[in-house]
């Protein structure tokens, strides 16, 4: 009966770690196409279809942003963060002199601020003279 019992502990234990498991790599996971090409990290992507989700459990603020059909991408430290008010997933984008920065992310957990450099706007604006206007895509 003990045998019974010491192996039935073990396969429930090793059913809730798979579980806490599946859970963590899912946390702060989004897949949104991007209909146009896009500045982040220092960094211009094509447009495309991304995946992002966090990099390591250990820290909610860096995240891996990557292209599912030519695997390009960036891993980004979210400047800031906080918990999401709503289950709307989106990213969100400033539009500079003709070129779009990725300004937000949004999953079902949480809203990240991702820091547009200073230096990218001034090259940015060095290339092309424009005006300033947010513009949203969706997944």
């Amino acid at each position: 009966m003990k045998k019974y019992f010491a192996g039935f502990l073990a396969a429930a234990f090793g059913m809730a770690a798979f579980a806490m498991a599946a859970k963590a790599t899912t946390s702060d996971q989004l897949v949104v196409k991007v209909p146009y090409e896009f500045v982040v990290g220092g960094k211009t992507l094509p447009a495309g279809t991304y995946r992002i989700n966090r990099a390591s459990d250990s820290s909610v603020g860096e995240l891996a942003l990557i292209n599912v059909d030519n695997h390009a991408g960036v891993l980004l430290n979210a400047g800031e963060w906080e918990d999401a008010r709503s289950n709307k997933t989106e990213l969100q984008f400033q539009k500079i002199a003709g070129q779009y920065f990725l300004s937000s992310i949004q999953t079902a957990e949480h809203v990240f601020a991702i820091p547009v450099s200073k230096s990218a706007v001034m090259e940015a604006m060095k290339s092309h003279q424009g005006s300033t206007s947010p513009v949203s895509g969706n997944d």
